[in-house]
């Protein structure tokens, strides 16, 4: 039997293949494929981890949820197209995460970015690669959040626009960049699996205000998320706090 992470690793892969064969189909309409992906890629993910986690939680995007996770301390939470205009678009960055937490801590992670032909695992993470000079700065290519674009201006850091959470995380852990700061919103399936990437690899992960990310919670609604490397981690807590302490 496979182990969690492999496990991980190997749903979030087959995943993104079958989404790939679902875009390359050629069927769709740019409208209606994130849709049909977003369907197809949960019902997999879905039956694939009851089939071979009978007896842990989950929580999908996907999914209405029933409750029942709450008393697991063992929960599975996914997200089976990150980025779904992306993919309609035919763009390479959106992803498929796959995550284990367990008692509230992202354990277990997996993000797939079948656009490159990439997985990144929480079991085998890749060595931290050099910091850029100046530092680079992930936001949203279409909702780029006005505190994360201060924190970059004090910093002296260049932005960097990008689309999925999971293709600006694995950024950070590729080294495509330094800093992923949101603020605009997210729930625990958008940056579970990201999460438990970007700290094997030796990331700083945390909220925006510096406190420990929780995940298995009655709300899944999560409002922001810091992944940047260690060494500036500080300063960007410190720029956030201060942008958000109001004036007297």
């Amino acid at each position: 039997m496979m182990d969690d992470a492999a496990l991980a690793a190997h749903l979030a892969e087959t995943a993104g293949r079958i989404l790939l064969a679902v875009r390359d189909s050629g069927i769709f309409s740019a409208k209606a494929l994130g849709k049909v992906g977003d369907q197809v890629a949960n019902q997999f993910l879905v039956h694939a981890l009851r089939e071979a986690r009978p007896n842990d939680g989950l929580l999908s995007e996907e999914m209405k949820c029933d409750g029942s996770r709450l008393d697991s301390a063992r929960v599975w939470i996914i997200d089976p197209l990150d980025g779904t205009r992306e993919y309609g678009e035919g763009r390479s960055d959106w992803a498929v995460h796959v995550a284990l937490a367990v008692d509230g801590a992202a354990t277990i992670g997996a993000v797939a970015l079948p656009g490159l032909g990439l997985t990144f695992c929480s079991g085998s993470p890749p060595p931290l690669a050099s910091a850029n000079v100046p530092p680079k700065m992930l936001v949203s290519r279409t909702r780029p959040s006005a505190q994360a674009i201060a924190v970059a201006e004090a910093m002296g850091a260049t932005l960097v626009a990008m689309g999925s959470a999971g293709a600006k995380a694995m950024a950070v852990v590729r080294g495509e960049a330094d800093i992923y700061l949101h603020t605009g919103g997210q729930y625990e399936w958008d940056n579970c699996a990201p999460v438990a990437v970007a700290q094997a690899a030796g990331l700083h992960v945390s909220r925006a205000d510096g406190s420990p990310l929780c995940y298995n919670c009655t709300n899944p609604y999560l409002p922001d998320l810091l992944i940047c490397r260690p060494e500036l981690a500080e300063e960007v807590l410190g720029q956030y706090a201060a942008l958000s302490t109001p004036k007297s």
